[in-house]
């Protein structure tokens, strides 16, 4: 593919969420972007690439956690994307504290602006990644924090509005 055409992405703003995902035997979080498909009822979608532990285990588990990215959360994000092994505990390697989520297994990551619990609907198979449907079943919001956004590479905080 024209190496132009790869920079196309970073032109989309997009949230950044830290999903967190696990089963009896293992857990897992990365970053992720998710777009937002209906109201109600509550979807969304988020694609995880094929190779990873991620992936293994929302396949296992049929659910996630979404959670909303601080802006103290800047160096997480960045560390989870670049972090990648089947064998590495991210939650111990980068001291993530967990909150449980009140309707699934998969647990909450503490610190995020908000903590949206997902049930997998359906998945798609595109390129090496699987996109996920996932409906909301339950989310908390903590306001006194400020989520982040991501754009040309770069995190941006969400602050105020244009009116």
């Amino acid at each position: 593919m024209e190496k132009k055409l790869l920079q196309v992405g970073r032109l989309v703003p997009s949230s950044v969420t830290l999903l967190s995902v696990a089963t009896k035997e293992k857990q897992d979080a990365m970053t992720a972007s998710a777009m937002f498909v209906s109201e109600d009822p509550p979807l969304l979608v988020i694609s995880v690439a094929k190779n990873i532990v991620s992936h293994d285990l929302i396949e296992k588990a049929g659910e996630f956690v979404l959670n909303v990215a601080s802006t103290n959360q800047v160096k997480l994000a960045k560390q989870l994307g670049f972090t990648h092994g089947r064998e590495l505990d991210k939650f111990k390697k980068f001291r993530i504290s967990k909150g449980k989520a009140s309707k699934i297994k998969s647990p909450l990551i503490k610190g995020s602006f908000a903590n949206i619990e997902c049930r997998v609907i359906t998945s798609l198979s595109a390129a090496n990644y699987i996109v996920y449907l996932a409906e909301v079943v339950a989310y908390k919001v903590d306001s006194k924090l400020t989520p982040i956004a991501w754009y040309q590479n770069r995190y941006f905080p969400l602050k105020e509005a244009i009116h």
